[in-house]
Parts: structure tokens; sequence; C-alpha cells
């Protein structure tokens, strides 16, 4: 599948049934209204998967041309496209991510890596690990770490800090977050937070929940 969800995958109709069932944002919720004679709108302009639906509202200018269309309002395509463009997040650069020394930044920057995108395909297996460790001069451990740095990157919603909590706290694969119970994470999670203050805000039991839901979307696809 690759680092993010491949979008082509997904059918208009599968994709109505994923926000019919999904727990959304609350000001997300209105991707739910009238759902199944929205998105009969949408097939109905050729658009058969999530990627074309991208695509479609991928600018200002075509959004605005496909609302005039199909008389879906402006305000509904925006939500929707921003819920869709979720899945393909920006990758967290490898620089932001707490206690990875600025020497390895620099040496992956050496190897043109700068983001969690450029080096998830050479984190894949344990040799392509130990390939890039004697490329870069980066040790096994590190460049492990930076590997499930770069797993827990690519769940939705999941930024350069929170990649970290949850590595800090145990769950340091997709695979572990997906199958995780998202009570217990929270609380893992929350008391992590109190013993060292990783992050400011508040990270809710519903958040939580989100994030278990995203990770269950993605691949597990880093051999460990």
């Amino acid at each position: 599948m690759g680092y993010y969800i491949d979008l082509k995958n997904i059918s208009i109709d599968k994709y109505a049934e994923i926000l019919k069932s999904a727990d959304l944002l609350p000001s997300r919720m209105i991707l739910k209204d009238n759902i199944d004679d929205t998105f009969n709108i949408i097939k109905n302009q050729k658009v058969q998967n999530v990627d074309e639906l991208q695509k479609a509202l991928k600018n200002k200018n075509k959004l605005q041309t496909f609302s005039k269309l199909t008389s879906i309002q402006d305000e509904y395509l925006k939500i929707l496209i921003r819920e869709v463009n979720s899945y393909h997040q920006k990758p967290n650069r490898i620089k932001d991510f707490p206690e990875i020394s600025e020497e390895v930044v620099l040496k992956l920057e050496k190897l043109g890596i700068k983001n969690t995108l450029q080096i998830f395909d050479k984190v894949l297996t344990k040799k392509s690990r130990n390939k890039i460790s004697s490329q870069s001069g980066i040790s096994e451990d590190e460049v492990l770490k930076l590997t499930k740095l770069t797993d827990l990157s690519r769940i939705r919603w999941v930024n350069h800090t929170f990649a970290f909590v949850l590595l800090e706290a145990g769950y340091d694969t997709v695979e572990k977050v997906a199958n995780s119970d998202y009570k217990e994470l929270h609380e893992k999670v929350k008391k992590l937070n109190e013993e060292r203050n990783l992050y400011k805000g508040h990270i809710g039991l519903h958040d939580m929940k989100l994030c278990v839901e995203a990770a269950q979307d993605v691949s597990f696809e880093i051999e460990y």
C-alpha cells in the first residue's frame, strides 16, 4: 500500500458507508446529512473512487465548479475535501521529533531524507534498515527508533510530538495502536504526560478513540 492509503481502492459507495459509521469530529458531522442522495449525485459526475473525488475538489476553482454542477453546497464540499485530505496529511519532518539529535538529522539530510515519507521505503525491512545505517553512519538502534516514529506518523492526525508520545508509551507501531484498547491507551498517555510533561494541551478520550480507529485504516507494512 505504501506510506499513504491508496484512495483509488476506496469506491464512492464504500466511502459513503465509511462516513456513515465514522465517529467524525463534531465540525464534520454535516457530512452525514442526506449522505445517500449527496453521494449518488457525486457518482453521477463519473467520480468512482475517493482519489477521483480528491482530484475533482483539489482547489477552490474546481470545488466551486463542482458545486455549481451538482448543487451541493460549497461548505459541504469544503468539509468533505478536508476529511478526504486527512488520509494524506503532510509527513512529519525528522528534525521536529523530540530527542532526535541534530547530528542524525544532518546525516539523513545528506542522503536527501528530511521527512517520514522520504525515509519510509528505506526502513521497511531489517535488511533495508541495516543498509541505511551503513550509508548514514547512524546506529541501528537509532534507525529502528526513526522507523517506529515513521510508522506512527502514518496515522491520521498524529504529528511529530504525538508520534513520540505513543512511542514512549510503548505503543511504538501502527499495529500496536490499531489493536489497543483506546481507554487503556488514553490512561497510559495521560499518566506518561503527567510524569514527563511531553506535551501541552489536552488529549481527550474521544481523540484517542479516533486515533485508534485511524490506525486501523493503515497497513502493517513495516517488518520488525
